[in-house]
């Protein structure tokens, strides 16, 4: 399996935990509570879907028309509606998905995942969103350390348009670091996150929006990833 059909996977387990949907709602919801799935389409959630009931971790429910609605349809010449198939988690997999959430490995912690393991932080462990926001500090601040290097190296070879290229990505990279700090202190303290992310409510993903522009002039994502480096570690 891809990492990015785990992550698929990972997202309709968690999002029909908080209650049964068909596969449009679930469409959905991935594309505009879980940005990174904005460019998921019906030919990458349907299987997905087919896998997870074959695994036994969902079930499928065919809901009909009401017999009085499909008799009007007919009266009129009108085509019946088809039913439509919800999908509902099975207590296999709900155990499964906790166990996926008390994964705490670097997976956890890379650029795509991290969102959307941030998005289920209300049903997560304290100890595990501890974990994960630790991992995920670590490896920006090991990314940070790269790039700083490669600028420091390459600033006077650089024309001034790259240059700012450069300094963006480093800056947008040490305001996440600041952001993950605040989480974890905030953890810490016991204060928790719990009331954004709770079963029922939409989960929303990544680092609070960004800000199109600083005092300096200098541009700023509105939000997600920072822009990619060329230095940057991949691996």
């Amino acid at each position: 399996m891809s990492r990015r059909a785990g992550i698929l996977e990972f997202a309709v387990l968690g999002l029909l935990r908080e209650a049964p949907m068909h596969g449009y709602e679930l469409r959905k919801r991935l594309n505009t509570s879980l940005g990174v799935f904005r460019a998921f389409s019906y030919g990458s959630l349907y299987p997905c879907l087919k896998t997870l009931v074959q695994r036994g971790w969902l079930t499928e429910e065919h809901r009909h028309p009401q017999e009085a609605h499909e008799r009007d349809a007919r009266s009129a010449s009108l085509p019946v509606r088809r039913a439509k198939i919800v999908y509902r988690l099975t207590a296999e997999g709900k155990e499964h998905f906790e166990e996926l959430l008390s994964q705490t490995g670097p997976d956890a912690w890379e650029d795509e995942h991290f969102g959307v393991r941030f998005a289920f932080f209300g049903q997560t462990s304290r100890e595990v969103r501890m974990r994960v926001l630790e991992g995920r500090r670590s490896r920006l601040e090991e990314r940070l350390a790269k790039m700083r290097a490669s600028l420091a190296r390459t600033r006077e070879r650089l024309d001034e348009y790259t240059l700012e290229l450069q300094r963006h990505g480093l800056e947008s990279v040490e305001r996440e670091v600041r952001w993950l700090n605040e989480l974890i202190e905030s953890e810490r303290s016991g204060r928790g996150r719990e009331e954004r992310t709770s079963p029922g409510r939409q989960a929303k993903s990544g680092p609070p929006p960004r800000t199109s522009g600083d005092a300096d002039g200098r541009p700023r994502h509105r939000g997600g990833t920072p822009l990619p480096d060329p230095s940057e570690d991949t691996a």
